[in-house]
């Protein structure tokens, strides 16, 4: 068994000082987890007023201020950290999410199905990493990925036993896909929602742990800043079996699906 949790809080748009006071009380709450997530674009907040706001709240991971406090907090409390970030690279934004450790950024994932006016601001990310812990495997996926399968499924036939999901979430649909993938993937689901709101735009909380039988194990408020702890076991994700003759993974046939997806 190992100790997860999920941080549910409001960052502050536009104004990281204050989002790392709001945020450094809630990783203490939880100093005892060995894997941390924390939502979408925790550095910056999320609905920007223009371009040039969205490119002044964004950070190069290698030299960020708030990447540098999360390595920090790594080293206080020996956990790792999935946090959204607002990524620069090369004069692009890139809606990303970072694991960090005592070690410093030992990996990242950048979002790649952008929801609405993110697309005004982000390019989309083209690769879906795998990270081996040590105590488990972990796969990242932001917000709106969760309506897209495929994605889960090839964290899933890559080894993922718990998948990070950093998310500023603005509707509940979420919570009717995501008990979805845990059960047929049969992985655990961290989902790290903010809550507050925004301009035009509030978010709904009710962070949440999905274990591999697509139940919810843990799950926060709409409205309340949260920083809960919670007990999974990675190697259940392991055991792909619905029943005595039925591997989920053994039972597909990709043969038969590589016909019809090479015409769509």
């Amino acid at each position: 068994m190992i100790k997860v949790a999920y941080i549910q809080f409001a960052p502050v748009l536009n104004d990281l000082n204050s989002t790392i006071k709001n945020l450094e009380p809630l990783l203490e709450n939880v100093s005892n987890a060995k894997l941390v997530v924390l939502p979408e674009l925790s550095n910056s907040g999320y609905n920007f007023k223009n371009k040039k706001q969205a490119f002044h709240t964004a950070e190069s991971i290698e030299s960020g201020t708030f990447t540098n406090f999360l390595i920090e907090k790594c080293k206080q409390y020996n956990f790792h950290i999935v946090s959204g970030i607002n990524e620069i690279e090369d004069g692009k934004l890139f809606n990303s999410a970072i694991l960090v450790n005592s070690g410093g950024c030992i990996g990242k994932y950048r979002k790649i199905h952008l929801f609405m006016n993110e697309k005004k601001y982000f390019h989309h990310g083209n690769e879906l990493p795998v990270f081996d812990l040590g105590f488990c495997k972990i796969g990242i996926l932001i917000c709106f990925d969760h309506f897209f399968p495929e994605a889960w499924r090839i964290l899933a036939l890559k080894g993922a036993q718990i998948i990070c999901h950093p998310s500023n979430l603005v509707t509940n649909l979420a919570f009717k896909t995501l008990p979805a993938h845990a059960l047929m993937n049969k992985f655990n689901i961290i989902t790290a929602n903010r809550i507050g709101r925004e301009g035009d735009l509030t978010f709904t909380g009710k962070s949440s742990i999905f274990n591999p039988f697509g139940e919810v194990i843990c799950q926060a408020s709409i409205d309340n800043e949260e920083a809960t702890l919670f007990e999974i076991e990675p190697n259940t994700a392991d055991n792909k079996m619905i029943t005595p003759r039925n591997d989920i993974f053994k039972d597909r046939k990709p043969e038969i699906y590589a016909k019809y997806l090479n015409n769509v």
